[in-house]
């Protein structure tokens, strides 16, 4: 029944604000289509249909206004007016009563609140779809330190389990009846999304994030990171560091205070481009909510980063395309754009270098008619995806996570900082990183990264060897064996090359030593 009840509620929403249109405008059979002109019989749709689509997903409730912020970041898919408008949901909702938020932190530490906590105040600071957050007092057996309890809604699991299986109901039905269904990838989307939920509502994770994100930032001189209690952390509740500052969309209270804005715009920048580039890690939730600015005078000017629950991961390899995409584009290498696309895998073999180059000029080119200033490095992402999209490329869920913060990150900056150079200042830690990837100090630091696996199976080297030789000779696979000895062959050759050219070198410094004693 509460199943029939939340479809009869959807069903209705969608008629109000006439996503049937938007739906069933796209649908290939015949009595849909006009099914489409008989629901929408009489009834005026002013509004353009991103913000109608906002207006429902608001309206349907915190899990639906979570799958359009999720939908937001994969422009790969949606058109850019409903991304651009998915992108403004706002997550706020109204809290839930403190005696329940009581006893969820209770049963969850299993102690009374009197116990854990010197005081608590029951008003929360903070309320979201998936938690809020208290302000508490450890006990001075603890240290008597402030911190921020953040405790998950109660009942939120089944909820979430409810409305999730009605997206998948309606995404299957989406995938087989509408033309362009499977490009949507609609299960794929709703799948993505149930693996985010679930990643949000355990709490621990968070908490890691945090502490993980906490030991890249120290030392950096520009980043605070609360501290979390881990014997007061469940799946459930964390309690961490109380941070003060005054949030960062107060650009009048941060200029009373005495804080150098644009310097503060140009810190946003390399805080975000250290954690890609140097850490392969960062913050995928940096709107305006979650950052605060320090006015304390050992800190003063930081950023406060808060709400960990979204996190990026880069490999090595998701780096160097990043890297070498920017500095192709500026460079207007555009060969070089589409060289990586099919480098990395992701473009089908078929497609034509010279095709995907002339897509990349015509989509890029139109950039450098502005000054370098009001470039946007998210804008060319955003453009270098929907080229993809069009060649068929499968485009990494990280990088466009990655691309939706970077956006975050410049509209901030900008925010504060209009004349902010994006480009100026992301060049020399893109720089920096194509530096130590290449060269003689790279294949140094792999060297020692390596050492100690090469350490382990070197001493083991010959026993393999002449197993695998003994294995051919009794009958084994004689490829193998040419292929092995071969490989000592290449090996013996490679280590005399070296010898050479160390007995050459030795030989070289002591005619030189000589020669300066003697003959000069």
């Amino acid at each position: 029944m509460r199943r029939l009840l939340r479809l009869l509620r959807i069903a209705y929403t969608i008629r109000r604000y006439g996503l049937d249109h938007l739906l069933l405008s796209g649908f290939r059979h015949r009595w849909l289509v006009a099914l489409t002109h008989v629901v929408g019989w009489g009834r005026r749709l002013d509004a353009p249909r991103g913000e109608r689509l906002r207006l429902a997903l608001e309206n349907l409730g915190p899990i639906f206004v979570k799958f359009g912020q999720m939908l937001s970041t994969r422009r790969d898919l949606l058109p850019v007016d409903i991304a651009d408008e998915l992108a403004r949901l706002q997550d706020r909702v109204p809290p839930f009563d403190s005696e329940l938020a009581v006893a969820q932190i209770e049963a969850a530490l299993g102690r009374p609140l009197a116990q854990l906590f010197d005081t608590f105040e029951h008003r929360p600071v903070a309320s979201a779809s998936i938690a809020q957050v208290h302000f508490a007092t450890l006990p001075a057996a603890q240290g008597g330190h402030d911190v921020a309890v953040k405790v998950l809604r109660p009942g939120m699991r089944s909820i979430i389990e409810q409305d999730l299986d009605l997206m998948r109901v309606l995404a299957a039905w989406v995938e087989r009846a509408w033309a362009d269904g499977k490009r949507l990838k609609p299960r794929e989307v709703v799948a993505e999304f149930d693996k985010y939920l679930h990643d949000e509502l355990d709490l621990v994770r968070e908490a890691a994030n945090a502490a993980q994100l906490r030991r890249n930032m120290d030392g950096l001189g520009l980043v605070l990171i609360p501290q979390m209690y881990w014997d007061l952390c469940t799946s459930s509740v964390i309690v961490m560091e109380r941070m003060r500052g005054v949030p960062i969309s107060q650009v009048e209270r941060l200029r009373e205070a005495g804080v150098d804005i644009p310097r503060l715009a140009q810190a946003g920048v390399e805080i975000f481009f250290t954690q890609v580039f140097r850490d392969g890690f960062f913050h995928a939730d940096m709107h305006p909510g979650n950052i605060m600015v320090s006015v304390e005078p050992q800190t003063f000017g930081w950023y406060i980063a808060l709400d960990f629950g979204i996190v990026g991961a880069l490999s090595a390899f998701d780096k160097d395309y990043l890297a070498q995409n920017f500095i192709a584009f500026f460079q207007r290498d555009y060969r070089r754009v589409a060289e990586l696309h099919l480098e990395s895998g992701w473009v089908p073999a078929d497609v034509r270098v010279e095709e995907l180059e002339a897509a990349v000029r015509t989509v890029c080119e139109p950039q450098f008619e502005r000054p370098l200033k009001d470039i946007s490095l998210g804008q060319i992402l955003m453009r270098l995806f929907q080229v993809s999209r069009r060649f068929k490329v499968e485009i990494q869920p990280q990088l466009v996570l990655l691309q939706k913060t970077l956006l975050n990150v410049e509209g901030l900056g900008r925010q504060l900082d209009p004349e902010l150079d994006l480009w100026s200042t992301a060049q020399p830690f893109l720089q920096r990183w194509m530096r130590s990837q290449v060269g003689w100090r790279a294949f140094r630091d792999h060297l020692q990264r390596e050492a100690p696996r090469y350490a382990q199976y070197l001493p083991a080297l010959p026993r393999l060897v002449h197993q695998a030789l003994e294995h051919a000779a009794h009958g084994g696979d004689r490829d193998l064996n040419r292929q092995l000895l071969a490989e000592q062959q290449r090996t013996n050759r490679l280590l005399q090359a070296l010898l050479g050219f160390a007995l050459g070198l030795l030989v070289t410094l002591l005619a030189a030593v000589v020669w300066s004693m003697y003959g000069g």
